[in-house]
């Protein structure tokens, strides 16, 4: 295992069964067994290194090594000794020779992650490997081959870096003879559930407990409208944090924990804690949770004094729900009542449908 890239768990597969998601990997499939170079490109924490690998391991190569490297993990100086090994001497601190990643995956695959930080330099050099199947080590005289099937993902814009003068646009040439793009998770919408439910049961098991007895339906409903902007890294984080976080290991989850740093004394922009009650929200922006009606004026009597206080209450639940994201566990902390308290004003005002 590459020391650059997080090991693979036991959580690390590609699932779902959503239109999108099938497409991707119909067409993983269909270039796998080729031996040309493949880009995939997608957001952060879709799933890139999981591709690259089943494209590894689908192909002719299978058995052969799979070397990865994560070009923006490592500086620039570093990195050209890295892809290409350097001989005894190349430079100071290199006591003895060392074998880079091409030379590494020599029959395999080699798999290069943020290629978009790579320096025009180290370009130039990719390209004449990919091209030629040449590189000299740094330091080196002699002219080295190599057999190597590159797999590159990139979560940029490489036409429009290439356009700039950014990025090697024959080196793109070269590298998108097919380009795969993964959907982000806001598009795979399916396969929410069907991720959070494997992350559960894994995360359960990791904790050493029986079972994983679901999410209950608020639950359901805050992963399934959540909008994922980490996508599946995102998406696992947080499911595993609210399976940890449930202190009944026998009831459903019903807290989805989305945001670590969410409490009533968290820090704001301006360096001060944020006090309870405050009509800020957590990241500092005015809160547009709907509000409760403002107390009857002189003027506004008389009034029927039971419709008032009824339209007060259902205000004061809906601004509470609203801000608790519709977990009604939370909503009846907000409000000082307990659980079930608050189910019997959910349903003495017909307001459970909208939680």
């Amino acid at each position: 295992m590459d020391e650059l890239t997080e090991s693979p768990t036991h959580t690390d597969r590609l699932l779902g069964e959503s239109p999108a998601f099938m497409e991707v990997m119909e067409q993983v499939s269909q270039i796998a067994p080729l031996s040309k170079p493949v880009l995939v490109v997608g957001e952060r924490g879709t799933g890139k290194e999981l591709v690259a690998s089943r494209l590894h391991y689908l192909s002719r190569r299978w058995d052969q090594e799979f070397v990865k490297m994560n070009c923006a993990a490592i500086s620039d100086s570093l990195l050209e000794s890295e892809l290409f090994g350097h001989e005894a001497g190349a430079f100071t601190g290199a006591s003895k020779l060392h074998r880079g990643r091409f030379e590494r995956a020599h029959h395999g695959s080699l798999f290069l992650d943020e290629l978009a930080t790579t320096s025009m330099l180290v370009q130039e050099k990719i390209l004449r490997v990919i091209e030629y199947g040449e590189f000299e080590r740094l330091g080196g005289s002699r002219t080295m081959t190599t057999d190597v099937r590159l797999i590159a993902a990139t979560n940029e814009d490489l036409p429009r870096l290439a356009r700039q003068g950014k990025f090697r646009e024959d080196l793109l040439d070269r590298l998108a003879f097919d380009v795969i793009t993964l959907p982000p998770l806001r598009g795979r919408k399916e396969d929410i559930l069907v991720l959070a439910e494997f992350f559960a049961v894994n995360m359960a098991t990791d904790l050493a407990r029986e079972y994983f007895p679901g999410f209950s339906a608020t639950a359901r409903k805050t992963l399934a409208t959540y909008h994922w902007p980490g996508n599946i890294r995102e998406l696992k984080n947080v499911v595993e944090r609210s399976v940890y976080r449930s202190t009944d290991p026998d009831d459903p989850v019903d807290v989805i924990a989305i945001d670590p740093f969410e409490s009533p004394y968290r820090i704001s922009a301006e360096g001060t804690p944020t006090a309870p009650g405050n009509p800020e929200s957590s990241d500092g922006e005015i809160s547009d949770a709907p509000l409760a009606p403002a107390a009857p004026t002189p003027s506004n009597f008389p009034l029927d004094f039971r419709q008032s206080v009824q339209d007060y209450e259902i205000g004061l639940i809906k601004g509470a729900l609203a801000s608790s994201q519709y977990n009604q566990k939370k909503t009846a902390e907000a409000l000082g009542v307990t659980y079930h308290q608050l189910r019997g004003y959910l349903k003495k005002y017909n307001l459970l449908e909208a939680t």
